[in-house]
């Protein structure tokens, strides 16, 4: 087990990382809090709870009141958000009620924002279920929901009370969330920790494999990674834009899809090998370090087949929340191990990226094919 402190100028907190977390959840959570409240919410997915529900239960004396999100960004919405708000009031939910967003980055998105916003803020708890919610969306505060017009365009900033990380839930993760999990480790590496890049494209078996020491090894990487960035740039206004390494063509891919074809880690994937054709074509990366980092993209994969027209992923980039006063925010590595934030990149020099990732996707489904 291990315990990665995230320290902010308004927040601090531990993630605990490890095996048969939730069987002891109740008592955990009462150390952190001080004391167990009376009313305790938890935000679940139907199957997620049919998998896990009897485990975290177990630790309560008094059984929570368990609310339920359909799975899916198509559900990750304002009028989801209300409804939920509806439930805690009915049930009784007060200033002194907790809730624990006990699933994947959806979960812990939608739970975070809920507890920002009722009752002007309640505690909450992140018990991710995914690997990519453990590694990424449950540490740093991010919560909030969907658009229409883009992807978390409405939410806050809003820290949970602590962050319990149970590898053993990944025990029955879909290989195809696992990979797209991965994707999100795999750009922790990229921008800030090159010793984990080494780590992942020396030991893929034993992280596909779902070796617990590897499994434990990268993950634990990937929150230091993360919350050392937090640390410095609280509220994203200059580091923590790094953290969106394949984000700006990743959002686009979700959006004009319709949130239907790929997984968030799918698209981040796919949005990365155009962040890395930009970074050659701009000479912040070798053209070495471009075929290392891509070859460790897809020794992760398979990544899913696309046919869009480029032209239309780079008009959906215009919502990107990254973008202010039209000016259009992109990352891009720098080296192995290192990231910046460029201002002037052109839709020339987007839409050549973009086809460049079209072309690679078109590739995939060709040798899928044969």
């Amino acid at each position: 087990m291990q315990t990665i402190r995230v320290e902010t100028p308004t927040a601090r907190y531990d993630v605990i990382a490890g095996s048969g977390l939730i069987e002891t959840l109740a008592p955990r959570i009462e150390r952190v809090a001080g004391r167990l409240p009376r009313r305790v919410f938890v935000l679940t997915s139907a199957p997620i709870w049919a998998l896990w529900g009897e485990a975290l239960q177990a630790s309560f004396a008094e059984a929570p009141v368990v609310l339920f999100l359909e799975p899916g960004e198509k559900y990750k919405t304002l009028g989801s958000a209300e409804r939920l708000l509806r439930q805690m009031a009915r049930a009784a939910g007060d200033r002194g009620s907790l809730l624990i967003a006990f699933g994947g980055g959806i979960v812990g998105d939608v739970g975070g924002f809920l507890a920002a916003i009722y009752m002007r803020g309640i505690p909450y708890i992140q018990v991710p279920t995914t690997f990519l919610a453990q590694v990424d969306s449950s540490v740093g505060g991010k919560t909030g929901v969907n658009l229409p017009e883009g992807k978390n365009l409405v939410g806050s900033f809003n820290h949970p009370l602590a962050v319990f990380a149970d590898i053993a839930l990944l025990g029955t993760l879909p290989d195809r969330e696992l990979r797209a999990g991965l994707m999100e480790s795999v750009k922790a590496g990229i921008i800030r920790d090159r010793t984990l890049v080494r780590f992942m494209e020396e030991h893929v078996n034993e992280v596909l494999g779902r070796q617990a020491k590897a499994l434990e090894k990268v993950i634990a990487a990937s929150i230091r990674m993360k919350a050392g960035v937090v640390a410095r740039d609280e509220r994203e206004n200059g580091l923590r834009m790094i953290l969106n390494l394949g984000h700006t063509v990743g959002h686009a891919l979700e959006q004009v899809t319709g949130y239907q074809t790929l997984l968030h880690g799918e698209a981040v994937g796919w949005g990365m090998v155009a962040a890395l054709y930009l970074a050659r074509k701009r000479g912040t990366i070798a053209g070495l370090q471009f075929e290392r980092l891509e070859s460790l993209i897809h020794s992760y994969g398979p990544l899913p087949a696309l046919k869009l027209r480029a032209s239309k992923v780079v008009a959906a980039t215009g919502g990107d929340k990254k973008n202010v006063g039209g000016v259009r925010r992109f990352v891009l590595p720098v080296g192995i191990g290192d990231a910046g934030v460029v201002e002037d990149v052109t839709a020339a020099e987007l839409e050549a990226a973009v086809g460049y990732m079209l072309a690679r996707a078109g590739e995939e489904a060709q040798g899928r094919r044969g």
